[in-house]
């Protein structure tokens, strides 16, 4: 079971301070103990600010990028160019800022048939990722959590472990009409830290339902989480942990 810990913090900009510094905190211990740090990054509004703090002179000299390489936990069906694009908006947050090379990142192709785009991710994950545990292993992987429980793009509805043994999914979004390429759990709980970040008090019930109801991953996908082999931390607001009755 995931080695759990919960962090609250004032306001949507200190979690995005504190998911930044907890990168920092994990590439140094990734880069000290095997030489490089594998970090697989997530989209969404505080992972857009921590990768713009990441990118300032406060935090660009704290660690070692060259030493850094990038993944993603999942991505929306469309080109590296759309506004959608988990890539695009790491791109332009953090990317260019850090002047990382198109040779450190490892994007997923979410213009190509969602099946393939899937099995060419699982198959990089194979190649450039060891295999510490049961699935290729990621020093990090950065996740967010949805007004519904949802994670990477694990949603509600359907089970989350399904077709777990290839690595990477590709889904079909019912209540957005989208298609969408996913981590899967096992590819998720491989990854020795994983850091998740939500806010606002749109995510109290269901964070409160996620880490202190029953364990319902086909209502709360994010409860997947809690199976994992891990060192887990949630990092939320306080409004997001309004509704928690306890932070342990």
């Amino acid at each position: 079971m995931a080695e759990r810990e919960v962090v609250v913090v004032d306001d949507e900009r200190a979690l995005a301070r504190a998911v930044a510094e907890r990168v920092i905190a994990a590439g140094r211990a990734a880069i000290a103990a095997r030489g490089r740090f594998e970090l697989a990054l997530a989209g969404g509004s505080t992972p857009k600010a921590a990768y713009a703090l990441l990118a300032t002179a406060e935090f660009r000299g704290a660690l070692d990028w060259g030493r850094v390489r990038f993944f993603f936990g999942d991505e929306r069906c469309v080109p590296p160019t759309d506004d959608q694009s988990n890539y695009r908006m790491a791109k332009q947050t953090l990317f260019e800022g850090l002047s990382i090379g198109a040779e450190r990142v490892f994007r997923m192709r979410g213009e190509d048939e969602p099946e393939r785009a899937a099995a060419v991710y699982a198959a990089v994950l194979l190649r450039e990722l060891p295999e510490a545990n049961v699935a290729p292993t990621l020093d990090l992987i950065m996740l967010g959590m949805g007004p519904d429980g949802h994670t990477a793009s694990l949603f509600p509805g359907s089970d989350p472990f399904a077709d777990d043994e290839l690595l990477v999914r590709a889904v079909y979004v019912e209540k957005l009409s989208v298609h969408r390429i996913t981590l899967t759990p096992r590819t998720i709980g491989a990854a020795r830290h994983i850091l998740v970040a939500t806010a606002g008090d749109a995510k109290a019930d269901a964070l409160a339902a996620v880490l202190e109801g029953p364990y319902e991953p086909t209502r709360f996908p994010s409860q997947v989480l809690t199976r994992a082999q891990s060192q887990l931390t949630w990092l939320v607001d306080r409004a997001a942990a309004a509704r928690l009755t306890s932070r342990a």
